[in-house]
């Protein structure tokens, strides 16, 4: 487990909390491997009847931590937290609620992708600036952002890597709840009590079929992007990009 996520079980929900405010929520390797144990292990655990993930401090997350991230660089083959992560999220049979606010960057936000309900404030801003650093996108988002906002607007996210709102979320789907910032604790917290009031078998199976369909297309998509995001990190692109990042300057054009 890592310091720096909280995990809970308490009444039926599996709260899950990143816990790095310090450095805005980035996920580091050993962050995305507890967020990994913690989810396929509530799969094996019939009390637990949601599942909440929450960002501590001014920020839901920051994306990766690329310094972490780097020195742990994936073989083409290799399994790695991360994508243990993304294939947990997205065969969940568990209802999962999500509290975004402040930055969800990078992964931040495309995990949200695969939580049943988004409850967003006003503070929350969404970005992928994958292409930026000289990567491609992952999550299956480049599969779901285009069928959720439409080819040219996903266009717009992922190759101009434009951020967009909490207008904007809510306007495409991305987001299910927007409330004024202040409220999201209590906001998630009733959704939640409304889930836990549902009868739970009732609640899981409908969570099954609303998943079913496109699961086995959703996780092709992500062993594609992840063969090609690994790829990538190998790339003259990706040490430039990186660089400059940590420099504070424009990437050297190739």
């Amino acid at each position: 487990m890592s310091e720096h996520v909280r995990i809970e079980t308490s009444c039926g929900v599996l709260a899950i909390a990143l816990a790095r405010p310090d450095r805005r929520n980035a996920i580091t390797v050993a962050m995305y491997a507890a967020l990994a144990d913690a989810i396929e292990g509530a799969a094996d655990d019939s009390s637990v009847r949601v599942i909440t993930l929450r960002g501590e401090g001014q920020d839901f997350a920051a994306g990766n931590d690329l310094a972490d991230f780097l020195e742990a660089t994936p073989r083409l083959d290799e399994e790695i937290p991360v994508w243990r992560l993304l294939r947990a999220l997205a065969t969940c049979e568990i209802p999962i609620v999500a509290a975004a606010h402040g930055n969800c960057v990078g992964i931040g936000t495309t995990m949200l992708l695969h939580c049943d309900l988004v409850i967003a404030d006003d503070s929350a801003r969404f970005s992928m600036p994958f292409v930026d650093l000289g990567l491609v996108p992952e999550a299956a988002s480049s599969l779901l952002f285009p069928r959720l906002a439409g080819r040219r607007r996903a266009a717009r996210y992922l190759l101009l890597s434009e951020s967009f709102d909490a207008d904007e979320a809510e306007a495409i789907g991305l987001v299910s709840h927007r409330v004024p910032a202040g409220a999201l604790d209590q906001k998630t917290d009733e959704v939640v009590a409304a889930l836990l009031a549902k009868p739970p078998e009732a609640l899981r199976q409908t969570q099954r079929l609303l998943r079913r369909g496109a699961r086995d297309e959703i996780l092709e998509r992500m062993k594609l992007e992840s063969s090609l995001f690994a790829e990538r990190l190998a790339s003259a692109e990706v040490k430039e990009a990186i660089a400059a990042f940590f420099a504070k300057r424009a990437a050297k054009p190739a």
